[in-house]
């Protein structure tokens, strides 16, 4: 089943167009086992390099038609090196753009090709297609879903990409099927690139052509293009502002024009003067007046009128345009918890940040949890849990449904918000900032009569974390000098930023610092049978890392159902639970839940300590151990790398200068770390 962002759009159309330019290829007047560009006048490379690593192999393993086509796969994580373009004789930036080619994408394999918007490769893209290993396909600007549909693995398809770009209106096609429709950002067209964007990259391209049918500019003409919302969809109740984006599509500079935005019956106009727009031109414009979405079918539209104070303009096909999106009504007291698996070392996880960041216009409605592996921010016990759930990195889990790419966590939630939940959970807490020590209560009220193992748990979540070493230099495969992917969001254009990126430079926000008692919850947490209206209250007593900031933590309470599901969630910042007030209830914490709890191997005495503490490990053969001390503050104030060491080994901290009061012994083994709390007499 298709699914589209904008699951309604209509523009009319111009029809002031010249002769086309067109251009075919079926790749049977090559040599097959040699490469395409030094063939070919029309292919090249990215780089220009006809005939290098760049360019594409012409094959008779597969063929649509004939016995010939190209074939593109990887043996890198990061891709290529094949990245192989063929130019449209443009840039294009108005008219009809139609191109159609045939494609087979191994089962379990993907595709990919991009449109970029610039004869100079690089600078600018009109769109990505990526041709999942799950059938999925996906068309985004900028890391944007445009829109999602599927294709047939293991099989020839036609796809076809027909675009109005006086309107930016673009229609897919799979096999002569329109699967979608969407307004695109960039007008501009020049190239195909086709690139196989990973190891998993298998896929043969053949028959392919496009066809430009050239648009002639009247001397004035304006037109509206693009219409959205500040911040794309919502649901009911929230407020959008619509927005859109002025184009002059005439030969004349436009310097005055009124536009009218409509929202369910109601209309309000502005008079737009003092501007100077010029020839293709373009100007952003937002109303004045926000809405408030409602539930069912939402249709915005605009209308420009009096250009350059004249009643009509040279096309007036081209002078209004609407959006119509289905907005859904969250269910009472739902939330819905989406988990990323994700890591530093990760280069194309930076699209899970960029999702996440986009699910943060849904304040009130959804928690990310960036679970991460391999790196300082990792909780061994939450990544381990997420690790048996993916295939690879990044994934994510939304309420621990089936494993997806990040990209569709926002139409997996807006299927989950509107379910009515079985339960609502309110969460309290109390902080004693000295100790670090965070006492919760999650409250769970069931709206339902419910049986089986209900779970409860309860995770902490960090933003705006900010590191100084290697490690939290993220890789980046969407950086220009690695990668042809555009990526914008969560603070990065993506592709004008290195690989990796400095820790310097980088903000790591929803980062799942624990998870108590365990991934799965308590087991019994309620009674096999338990009855509408039945309240029960479960506390946690987790001790915070004397690093992490309180004030950007948010405390996710976690009710799951005997599938393993969520069912439902809270989530609330460490003030908000206070204000709530904490409830005494029923203990699940295991011992005191740390960031990682301390190792049964590791003792640390004496304990109030007056001068000297020593702290004694029993470990393996040969391993790594350094030790950092921390006030309550989260200052350091020492820290010392041992190197290897093995067997038994006593540690002397010497605290003859430490003022009295607590202190914390960070100590990592084998990169792993434990905290132990002390007090200074």
């Amino acid at each position: 089943m298709k699914k589209t962002l904008l699951l309604s759009l209509s523009c009319l159309l111009s029809h002031q167009f010249m002769q086309a330019q067109t251009f075919s290829d079926d790749f049977e007047a090559y040599n097959a086992g040699a490469y395409l560009g030094p063939q070919s006048p029309n292919w090249t490379t990215w780089s220009n390099a006809d005939g290098g690593t760049e360019d594409v192999n012409v094959v008779t393993t597969a063929a649509h038609s004939g016995t010939k086509s190209i074939y593109f796969t990887s043996t890198s994580a990061t891709g290529g090196p094949t990245d192989c373009v063929l130019p449209f004789q443009g840039p294009h930036n108005t008219g009809q753009f139609v191109f159609t080619a045939w494609f087979n994408v191994g089962v379990g394999k993907n595709g990919y090709f991009n449109f970029q918007a610039s004869n100079t490769t690089g600078q600018q893209w009109s769109i990505d297609c990526f041709m999942n290993a799950d059938s999925s396909l996906v068309f985004s600007n900028s890391g944007t879903t445009m829109l999602t549909a599927t294709y047939p693995q293991n099989a020839w398809f036609e796809l076809k990409v027909d675009a109005n770009l006086n309107s930016s209106l673009w229609n897919v096609s799979v096999n002569g099927t329109s699967v979608g429709v969407y307004h695109n950002p960039v007008y501009k067209i020049a190239s195909i690139d086709i690139y196989p964007v990973d190891a998993s990259s298998s896929f043969w391209v053949d028959d392919v052509s496009y066809t430009h049918t050239p648009y002639t500019l009247p001397a004035v003409n304006a037109g509206l293009p693009l219409i959205g919302l500040t911040t794309g969809l919502g649901v009911a109740g929230q407020q959008r502002t619509p927005t859109v984006e002025f184009r002059n599509l005439g030969t004349t500079a436009i310097t005055s024009y009124d536009i009218v935005f409509g929202n369910n019956g109601v209309q309000t106009t502005q008079n737009i003067t003092g501007v100077n727009i010029a020839s293709l031109g373009t100007a952003n414009l937002a109303s004045t007046t926000p809405i408030t979405l409602v539930a069912g079918a939402n249709t915005i539209w605009a209308k420009i009128t009096n250009v350059n104070g004249t009643a009509g303009d040279g096309d007036n096909t081209d002078d209004s345009i609407s959006i119509t999106m289905n907005i859904v009504q969250p269910a009472a007291g739902k939330m819905v918890i989406a988990e990323e698996g994700t890591g530093t070392w990760c280069g194309w996880c930076p699209r899970g940040a960029v999702a996440l960041a986009n699910m943060e216009k849904y304040p009130g409605y959804f928690q990310g949890l960036a679970v991460h592996n391999g790196d300082p921010m990792t909780n061994d016990d939450y990544d381990a849990a997420i690790g048996g759930l993916i295939s690879g990195y990044p994934s994510a889990l939304v309420d621990r449904g089936t494993a997806i790419d990040p990209t569709g966590i926002e139409a997996d939630f807006l299927q989950r918000i509107i379910l009515a939940p079985k339960a609502l959970l309110v969460n309290g807490a109390t902080y004693n900032a000295s100790t670090h020590e965070l006492k919760v209560s999650v409250t769970t009220t069931f709206q339902q009569a419910v049986t089986g193992d209900f779970r409860i748990a309860c995770a902490l979540a960090e933003d705006s974390i900010k590191g100084t070493v290697a490690g939290y230099n993220q890789a980046n495969y969407y950086s220009s000098t690695s990668q042809n992917i555009a990526l914008v969001g969560a603070g990065h254009n993506w592709q004008t930023s290195p690989n990796p990126i400095p820790a310097a430079q980088m903000q790591y926000d929803h980062v799942a610092r624990l998870i108590s008692p365990a991934f799965d919850g308590f087991p019994n947490s309620f009674p096999a049978s338990v009855s509408q209206g039945a309240v029960y209250t479960h506390n946690f007593t987790l001790i915070l890392d004397p690093t992490w900031k309180s004030n950007y933590i948010h405390i996710v309470g976690m009710l799951i159902d005997p599938t393993g599901k969520i069912e439902n969630a809270s989530s609330t910042t460490i003030a908000e639970a206070i204000n709530h007030g904490f409830i005494n209830g029923t203990d699940v914490t295991v011992g005191i839940t740390t960031f990682d709890a301390p190792d049964q191997q590791i003792k640390l005495f004496p304990n109030p300590v007056s001068n000297t503490a020593f702290v004694q490990v029993q470990l393996g053969n040969q391993n790594n151990v350094s030790m950092e001390i921390y006030n309550v503050n989260g200052t350091l104030l020492s820290a010392k790398n041992y190197g290897k060491l093995s067997n038994a080994y006593t540690l002397p901290i010497n605290t003859e200068q430490f003022s009295a009061g607590v202190y914390f012994v960070k100590i990592y083994i084998d990169g792993k770390p434990s905290v132990i709390k002390f007090v200074k007499e």
